[in-house]
């Protein structure tokens, strides 16, 4: 049976110390053209006793920016800025994947370039949707996203490029491996959801393999930059978060995707279901479909390699009791990481976790609420 602070060996060859990760978080501490810096180096060192860190969302160019103060990996002085976070990362023993996404349509013109609309698979508005951004009096604060227009078929095929340039970047800059951001109704999810992917050409339709196409051609680019077991992808089936109409060929879709990135080499699939109950899988509190346990068992059989949870664990017992099902590999944790640099070893041995105020979560203070989080000492706590 699997145990949560076990090693292992992700793919056979990324060498894990734990069975633990540290899910990506939007933290808002880039310097200016979001440059990643020395700051954002010594976060994510701190937090090499994960067995895997996958690090905030980051841009593959312009276009592909959705949120105010959120990193890229598309000019030099990013990936050297990167290569700061890395060689921390390292220096501590740690393992590290980039996150890497395009928004779509969840984005404003404000912070598109020259002003232009988002792009999407189509023209439909996230109508329920905030964006962080520039308001109409140069502001920064969440405003609804802006209204999209349709990618032509050739600038999404043209896309898969601008990913393969992403990828050869984020191997320069000494990132382990990179995981494609396929959820939570950016443009990937907006792709393989059928309702709302109603276009008629080789990238949409109710074909799954058409609807499918963008992401496979993205990851086929991923794996022959980086090599096979270097290249995650994360999902959030029947999700609804960033206006995402609910998909009726859901399941259907979700173990297509699993039975090709098997076939394709991927490393791990990241499953992700924002409004379960902290670590509860067959939770009867929702009534909406979410992956059970029979979906997952599935997923299981037609995807070869590993899969991490992540449905708001908290707690030792809840990512134990998710591993001793056998239906996963790796638990995620998110916002436990941000007060708690050491996690995995205050898990490991019971000592208390301390809790971060919200208000620092997307701020420009620097380290306040970001590295000013120390790690647990037993002489500490008992001279109180």
């Amino acid at each position: 049976m699997a145990n949560l602070f076990e090693s292992q060996v992700l793919a056979g060859i990324v060498p894990l110390k734990n069975r633990i990760v540290l899910a990506p978080m939007t933290r808002t501490r880039t310097s200016d053209r979001d440059v990643p810096n020395e700051l954002m180096g010594t976060y994510y060192g701190q937090r090499a006793g994960a067995g895997l860190i996958v690090t905030e969302a980051t841009d593959v160019a312009p276009s592909s920016k959705g949120y105010a103060l959120t990193p890229g990996i598309y000019t030099e002085a990013q990936r050297q800025g990167w290569r700061w976070v890395t060689d921390e990362v390292h220096r501590h023993d740690g393992t590290i994947f980039l996150q890497i996404w395009h928004v779509g349509r969840m984005a404003h013109p404000s912070i598109m370039p020259n002003g232009e609309p988002p792009w999407g698979v189509t023209g439909e508005r996230a109508e329920h949707s905030d964006v962080f951004a520039h308001d109409a009096d140069g502001k920064l604060g969440f405003i609804r996203a802006g209204t999209p227009r349709r990618l032509s078929t050739d600038e999404v095929s043209a896309l898969v490029g601008t990913f393969s340039q992403a990828f050869a970047n984020a191997r320069q800059a000494g990132f382990d491996g990179v995981e494609i951001h396929g959820a939570n109704g950016y443009l990937f999810d907006q792709f393989m959801n059928s309702a709302l992917n109603t276009r008629d050409d080789r990238y949409g339709g109710s074909n799954v393999e058409d609807r499918t196409r963008f992401l496979m051609e993205v990851v086929e680019a991923a794996v022959r930059e980086l090599g096979p077991g270097r290249v995650g992808v994360r999902l959030s089936p029947f999700g609804k978060y960033n206006s995402m109409p609910a998909d009726p060929l859901a399941e259907e879709t979700l173990l297509y995707v699993a039975e090709q990135l098997g076939r394709r080499g991927v490393a791990y699939m990241h499953l992700v279901y924002q409004l379960m109950p902290a670590g509860n899988m067959e939770s009867s509190e929702f009534k909406e479909r979410h992956i059970d346990h029979v979906l997952l068992a599935k997923v299981r059989a037609a995807f070869p390699g590993a899969i991490i949870w992540c449905g708001g664990f908290t707690n030792r017992e809840s990512a134990q009791a998710a591993l001793d099902t056998g239906l996963v590999d790796l638990i995620a944790f998110g916002r436990p990481y941000i007060a708690n640099p050491d996690l995995a070893e205050r898990l490991k041995h019971g000592w208390p976790l301390a809790e971060a105020d919200p208000s620092t979560f997307y701020t420009r203070r620097g380290e306040v609420g970001y590295t000013d989080f120390p790690a647990y000492s037993v002489e500490r706590a008992e001279s109180r």
